[in-house]
C-alpha cells in the first residue's frame, strides 16, 4: 500500500492549540470534523484561517484537516491560520520569503493577563477610599 504524503504542523494562538495535516488533494478543508465554512461561522475567521493558502496559491491543491482545542472560534482560526503556514513550510521551505512577508508565520504571543491579589481584576484595582 501507497504511504500517502502528508505534513503536519501546530499552530498557537492565545489559549487555542491547532495540529493541522496538509496532504495533496481536491481542497478539502476540515476542522475537528466539520467543514471550514461551517466550523467558523463568518466569512472574516474563515478567511483569516484560508490565508496562508491564498498567500502561496494552493488553495485547492491541499486539503486540510484541524483538530482545534482551546480558547474561542477567533483565536482557533488564528492558530489554523499558524498550523497551514507551518505545514506549508515543511511542504516546500522555498516558500518562507512569501509567508513571511505576509506576516504568516510571526506567532501572535498576546496572551490574557492574570488576575492579581488584592484587586478586582488585571488591571482594574478596588475602588480607593480616602476617609
Amino acid at each position: 500500500m501507497a504511504d500517502i504524503v502528508q505534513y503536519q504542523a501546530t499552530g498557537r494562538r492565545k489559549s487555542s492549540v491547532a495540529r493541522v495535516i496538509l496532504r495533496p488533494g481536491t481542497g478539502q478543508r476540515r476542522i475537528n470534523g466539520k467543514a471550514f465554512d461551517a466550523y467558523f461561522c463568518t466569512p472574516t475567521r474563515t478567511v483569516l484561517a484560508d490565508r496562508p493558502l491564498v498567500a502561496v496559491a494552493l488553495g485547492g491543491e491541499m486539503d486540510v484537516l484541524a483538530n482545534v482545542r482551546g480558547g474561542g472560534v477567533s483565536s482557533q482560526s488564528g492558530a489554523v491560520s499558524l498550523g497551514i503556514a507551518r505545514a506549508l513550510l515543511r511542504l516546500n521551505p522555498e516558500l518562507r520569503a512569501k509567508l513571511r512577508a505576509a506576516g504568516l508565520l510571526t506567532r501572535d504571543s498576546r496572551m490574557k493577563e492574570r488576575k492579581k491579589y488584592g484587586q478586582k481584576g488585571a488591571r482594574k484595582r478596588f475602588q480607593f477610599s480616602k476617609r
